[in-house]
């Protein structure tokens, strides 16, 4: 029988395991909570046959599937294989080497894996584990955890390889895409911070991608403006039961 205790020390490692699969420290804080709980529910399921610490994440990558939406980001492993069948197909090595010396840059392109091809690299190349491992906690053969682990390690080097060549065209542009964007509904209100709306400007004048998300913004921005009616009034049996409503509650 697993005792609360038993499952402390196993926190800390459930949660990097849950970063690593979905990059939201709220939902991976979410995840882990649910998993201890699972665990604590279902204690006499476990039978030892497997670490304790195997079989949390064998319930939190359970979890995460059942969370898992499937993001416009994400590279269709498929056709990166395709790429990789191609003889003449090759990536820069030194621009790749490059981007994994860069965290964020690494989480970024780990993050766009399909989830099954994420969990599968996360497991065996940041956990440790073994390949049977991984199999066992995915519920799939060998042979598809080799493949899993095959696919996602092709599709990493190869968004790490996009990624390099996208640096290059944003280099000299200030700040980071994604850093600017979060500020642009602010920016767009007036409300930021000068020397930090300084830095959105020069990003726009320079960035190849955004300002066409910002100019978008403005007109959307604008056009939900205009549907806003000065002149609407309730209508007077809305207004007529409303009343009625708030008038007939207990204690009125």
């Amino acid at each position: 029988m697993i005792e609360p205790g038993d499952l402390v020390e196993h926190s800390e490692g459930l949660y990097r395991f849950a970063m690593h699969l979905t990059r939201d420290p709220e939902l991976a804080a979410d995840l882990v909570q649910d998993t201890l709980l699972r665990a604590l529910e279902r204690s006499d399921q476990y039978r030892g046959e497997a670490p304790l610490r195997v079989w949390l994440r064998r319930i939190l990558h359970n979890l995460a599937i059942d969370r898992a939406r499937r993001s416009a980001r994400e590279v269709v492993v498929e056709e990166v294989e395709d790429h990789w069948r191609d003889d003449a197909y090759t990536v820069d090595p030194a621009g790749v080497a490059e981007r994994t010396q860069i965290r964020e840059e690494l989480e970024d392109a780990l993050v766009r894996l399909p989830f099954i091809y994420r969990a599968a690299v996360t497991l065996h190349d940041v956990e440790g584990w073994t390949v049977q491992q991984v199999a066992d906690v995915q519920e799939i053969s060998l042979p598809a955890a080799k493949q899993r682990l095959r696919r996602g390690r092709m599709s990493l080097v190869t968004l790490l390889a996009e990624g390099h060549e996208r640096r290059h065209l944003l280099e000299g542009v200030p700040m980071r895409c994604w850093d600017a964007r979060q500020h642009v509904s602010d920016f767009l209100d007036g409300i930021l911070d000068e020397p930090t709306a300084r830095m959105v400007v020069a990003h726009l004048a320079e960035c190849p991608t955004c300002p066409p998300l910002y100019a978008a913004l403005v007109d959307a921005n604008q056009h939900l403006s205009s549907l806003r009616d000065p002149d609407a009034v309730i209508p007077p049996d809305v207004d007529r039961r409303v009343r009625l409503a708030l008038t007939s509650r207990p204690g009125r």
